[in-house]
């Protein structure tokens, strides 16, 4: 994921695999101070830290085309896989692994002229994804306690599974979590695979196919912070328009147009039909039940390419007029609007069609429920019968800490179905 998406950010500001900048007639290079650190020589480094447990996955991006990129001092690996386990990453493994994170962090940190925050990208489900990610949370927390922190997770998806124990991970990370994260946006593999099969025509979707849209998606929400716009939004302005209440802190994404190169001329691309596609559940990241059903308390929508103020407003009051989209009644406005001038760039091979204008959306809604009550249900028929607990708590991980996950998330179910009511 971390590669598809430096490897956008490198198609969007002119900047090549090795660092160096593109001299090409369309490609034009835009400095990017906060994502990109110039080493003085014209070489353009990311800001980026990648760690795992294992070596294989870190060997593998380096010996990739894009791996001179990065710098080899940010790239953290371990010797042992954390296999699927929470308590294995969180307890085991984490303490080796999190010296070198953290002091890669620091002179990150170090480097920059003003630390605005941080973001992660993570899973909900494997060992490494979870027990490594609170344990490294919880760090950043007590080093930069004052920056924002925000996290995009890849949630278990409903049907389709590639670990047994996921609903445990899922469950302990988020409990161990709650507190160190500002805003978490979520996504599932099954929802960005019916995506990519049912929008895009792709036959057998690959983990390729997958995070490229993932790029896409990523690189829409972090526009404003990578470029100037009339209409920018920063880091913290995510948190204070889509957080409600503290703990209710997991907006839903969208992103249109999703359109293959073969039916790009036949699509209506004007403001009004991206607006409505943002809404269309086919369109989201994740699946959390039946969306419909839920009520949206917030909504940030990110728009790129020349657009008229005049016509999101149109748009948005049109959307509001057909009263297909429920809003809680507590929140009047309901709209946070970002806009950006640049237009999008897509991958030149890739599955998205090449367009002039793109949005993003980020939308907390009491439909993320859904999610949860899903992932918990799951845990419960497991924890009843006590399967595969003795892997967790041979890790040295207590038995009370599953229950009073497991109470935690319950109490999260009952603070979304309150928000709706």
């Amino acid at each position: 994921m971390g590669e598809a998406i430096w490897t956008q950010y490198g198609l969007e500001h002119g900047i090549g695999m090795d660092g160096e900048r593109v001299n090409g007639n369309d490609t034009q290079f835009h400095e990017c101070p906060a994502f990109y650190s110039e080493n003085g020589e014209g070489r353009y480094v990311p800001r980026a830290i990648f760690i795992d447990t294992e070596p294989m996955v870190i060997d593998q991006l380096q010996s990739a085309e894009i791996g001179d990129l990065f710098n080899p001092d940010y790239l953290v690996r371990g010797k042992e896989d954390a296999a699927n386990n929470y308590p294995r990453g969180y307890y085991t493994l984490s303490h080796s692994t999190l010296a070198g994170a953290m002091e890669a962090a620091r002179q990150i940190a170090e480097d920059a002229d003003n630390l605005q925050g941080m973001l992660l990208y993570h899973s909900f489900g494997g060992g490494t994804g979870s027990g490594v990610t609170a344990h490294l949370l919880q760090q950043l927390e007590q080093e930069f306690p004052r920056k924002t922190r925000l996290s995009f997770s890849v949630y278990p998806s409903p049907c389709l599974c590639t670990s047994v124990v996921e609903p445990y991970n899922t469950v302990l990370m988020a409990h161990r979590s709650m507190n160190s994260m500002e805003c978490t946006f979520m996504m599932d593999n099954q929802a960005i695979y019916n995506i990519c099969s049912s929008r895009l025509s792709i036959e057998r979707p690959s983990y390729a196919n997958l995070n490229q849209l993932v790029g896409q998606v990523v690189s829409g929400v972090t526009a404003s912070l990578r470029f100037g716009g009339e209409l920018n939004v920063d880091m913290s302005e995510f948190q204070t328009n889509l957080v409600p209440y503290p703990r209710l802190h997991f907006p839903l994404m969208s992103f249109a147009p999703i359109i293959s190169c073969d039916n790009v001329n036949h699509e209506k691309l004007d403001i009004g039909a991206l607006t409505k596609q943002l809404f269309e559940p086919d369109c989201q990241l994740l699946r959390c039940g039946t969306p419909e059903r839920g009520k949206y308390m917030a909504c940030c929508l990110l728009y790129r390419g020349h657009i008229l103020p005049k016509d999101i407003n149109e748009a948005i009051a049109s959307i509001k007029a057909t009263r297909a989209i429920r809003f809680v009644d507590w929140c009047p406005t309901g709209f946070k609007i970002g806009i950006n001038a640049t237009a999008p760039k897509m991958a030149p091979d890739g599955d998205l069609a090449p367009v002039r204008r793109c949005a993003t959306m980020l939308a907390s809604t009491t439909a993320i429920s859904g999610a949860w009550s899903n992932i918990d249900e799951k845990f419960d028929i497991m924890y009843r019968k006590r399967a595969f607990v003795h892997w967790f708590v041979g890790e040295g991980m207590e038995m009370e800490e599953f229950s009073e996950a497991r109470e935690n998330l319950a109490c999260l179910e009952m603070d979304y179905r309150e928000a709706g009511s």
